[in-house]
């Protein structure tokens, strides 16, 4: 339940929920055909379903979107300042000991031959120590400064991640997967994270030891630094070569792994439907498919980054071979002495591990890269306006709700709400009826500002909603819609959600109203129930709590979205009852098929194609014999 480090479950719901009901009206408006990029069940494919597409953009901007990356942990550049010149510190002392190495071989060979200055000996293995102990200081520092800047980075992007929904559109998530989000929060965040922690460091303690190592060969043995050297950048060229066409492979890994983390998140959501319709081998055939797309990419940029290694192996053992038979013949000239040679085993492995380490850290930046890449793709995404400057909404709500020539379209062009005139006064409930396609979920859509109006307004007591913030005026609504939803936590949790201030008492009557007071009793704990699988309710259980939930919130108006379509004819009239109840002095809007449940409403607004053709009372549109009567009459005529 934490708001700090990741997504929390109330806003991927609260998203998921918005999207749910964009994403009806979009189905009932425009039909498939119509509705543009928008998500596919559990079947589909969706907007990254292929993900072999290889963005080549990509992996030219692999410099900028990496250097982009480090402007973004600029608030930890002190730690990562500080652990290069610790790596670098460590890099220096690592260079360094071979020559104390040299030297305490040539003295011990001296001493084979002669006398042996043991106190020489002696001081030079411990600054020997000293240097070697020093280096693994520098590096541990190094390694706890990384970390730190790494995983507070990898915290505050999940952090604008999580802030950056809130920001965004709900058209956003009717046209993305939600699998593909998340994989973008959590797999593309983490290996951005391993390879800063990694990486960064390597390549700088990298680039200093084969420095270091360079000017102690030469300045030790020329002619043995020019052999060992051009041994070891043979192997380096090609590893530069395989970089180049790895990075492809790299990008398609990260969209695959979306589009198969998609498939996944689709599949487990739309269980019940995939059994019901005996559709496992499709779900699997598609899995299958995805999951054979991630093998070919991962495959490939894994086989030709795994090259680097043994390359660099082969380089570092063939320049071994190249120090040893040109350091044979010059200590038979007696050009150079066997403490050298030994010291230069060394050197050579110190020029070599550091191309290695180089080679291996780009490896890691190429996935780096891309994984960055569809990070600040996310982060990049329009949002809505900012609507800061706009005054906050403090007058007392009466409830006098006007729409006013409102036009509207999902897609430009085709307009789906056609001048929709209508006024709903205080206290009234209004029922908005219709058959599929007529318009009545994007009536909700507009009127909570989920989407905003092409032209004309809606008003709430003379005042414009697209003149108030959008937490005021979601703060005017409570709602419960078709489509119920649980996250994990506790009963009461659930239930008061993010209501403030919410008594026992308050909350014992709610319960007792909707007809759960048996179902709490019988919980384990009552309301401090863990609710998961053990306790897993019904799905007009789930109903219940979503009408709760919004009883609990006790907001001005009511947004009721077909809130008993998951209930039984019993449970369905306590419902009502306690509706009823709820709405008693509240300007509600109930949208419902059966239209047996709103007889009681105030005023029906009968839609089709966009308009309201018909309004008036239920006795009134029965009598009227129009659209309405035989919307009415054929949910009877099938009855014998």
């Amino acid at each position: 339940m934490s708001h700090d480090t990741h997504i929390s479950a109330a806003d991927i719901a609260s998203a998921e929920e918005g999207a749910r009901i964009a994403k009806k009206a979009r189905e009932e408006q425009l039909g498939s055909d119509d509705a543009g990029p928008r998500r596919r069940g559990p079947m589909g494919h969706g907007p990254h379903g292929g993900g072999g597409a290889i963005n080549k953009q990509v992996i030219a901007d692999m410099g900028p979107t990496l250097g982009r990356v480090l402007r973004f942990a600029r608030k930890y550049w002190g730690h990562m300042i500080a652990a290069v010149i610790m790596s670098i510190a460590g890099a220096v002392l690592t260079v360094i000991s071979p020559h104390f190495i040299g030297e305490i071989t040539d003295a011990i060979a001296a001493g084979i031959m002669g006398s042996m200055d043991t106190n020489h000996v002696r001081g030079l293995v411990v600054a020997t120590a000293l240097i070697l102990l020093g280096g693994f200081v520098f590096n541990y520092v190094q390694a706890q400064l990384m970390v730190h800047a790494t995983q507070r980075t990898s915290q505050e992007m999940r952090t604008a991640i999580n802030q950056k929904i809130d920001r965004m559109p709900l058209a956003y998530f009717d046209r993305t997967s939600h699998g593909d989000t998340l994989s973008r929060v959590t797999n593309d965040v983490d290996t951005l994270s391993q390879t800063l922690n990694s990486s960064v460091s390597s390549i700088m303690s990298g680039i200093i030891m084969l420095i270091g190592a360079a000017i102690m060969m030469f300045t030790t043995e020329w002619r043995m630094a020019l052999s060992g050297i051009a041994a070891a950048f043979i192997g380096f060229s090609l590893t530069i070569v395989i970089m180049g066409s790895s990075q492809k492979f790299f990008v398609a890994r990260q969209n695959q792994l979306g589009a198969l983390n998609g498939h996944i998140e689709e599949t487990l959501s739309g269980q019940n439907v995939v059994r019901a319709f005996n559709a496992e081998p499709q779900a699997m055939k598609e899995f299958d498919i995805r999951n054979a797309r991630l093998y070919g990419s991962s495959w490939r940029a894994d086989f030709l980054s795994g090259m680097m290694m043994p390359i660099m192996g082969f380089v570092g053992n063939f320049g071994y071979v190249v120090v040893s038979v040109v350091g044979a013949v010059l200590v038979v000239h007696n050009t150079v002495s066997i403490g050298v040679i030994t010291a230069f085993m060394m050197y050579i492995r110190l020029f070599t591990q550091p191309l290695s380490n180089i080679a291996q850290a780009a490896t890691s930046f190429q996935g780096a890269s891309a994984a960055s890449t569809r990070v600040f793709e996310l982060l990049d995404e329009p949002e809505m306006p900012d609507e800061s400057d706009k005054p906050i909404s403090d007058h007392t709500v009466r409830g006098h709700v006007k729409f006013d020539d409102v036009h509207f379209s999902y897609v430009p062009g085709k307009e789906i709400i056609h001048g929709f005139t209508a006024e709903v006064y205080p206290g009234q409930k209004v029922a908005i009826v219709g058959p599929t396609g007529a318009g009545k979920t994007t009536l909700v859509n507009l009127l909570m500002r989920f989407y905003d109006v092409d032209s004309g307004q809606i008003l709430v007591d003379g005042v414009p909603t697209s003149q108030m913030r959008r937490e005021d005026v979601d703060a005017l609504f409570s709602m419960v819609l078709q489509d119920t939803w649980m996250f994990k936590g506790t009963f009461r949790e659930n239930v008061v959600y993010r209501t403030q201030g919410v008594s026992q008492e308050q909350l014992d009557t709610v319960i007792e109203d909707v007809g759960l007071t048996e179902f709490v009793r019988q919980l384990p704990h009552g309301y401090d129930t863990m609710m998961d699988e053990a306790n897993a309710l019904s799905a007009g259980q789930k109903q219940l709590v979503t009408i709760a939930r919004a009883m609990i919130a006790d907001n001005p108006l009511l947004i009721l979205d077909e809130a008993t379509s998951s209930v039984d004819t019993r449970t369905e009239l306590l419902i009502q009852q306690a509706l009823d109840t709820l709405t008693a002095g509240r300007t509600s809007f109930v949208i419902a098929h059966r239209l047996s449940t709103i007889r009681n409403a105030d005023i029906i607004f009968v839609m089709r194609d966009g308009d309201i053709v018909e309004t008036g009372s239920h006795e009134q549109l029965l009598a009227q014999g129009g659209f309405y009567a035989e919307l009415y009459n054929s949910q009877f005529d099938t009855v014998d």
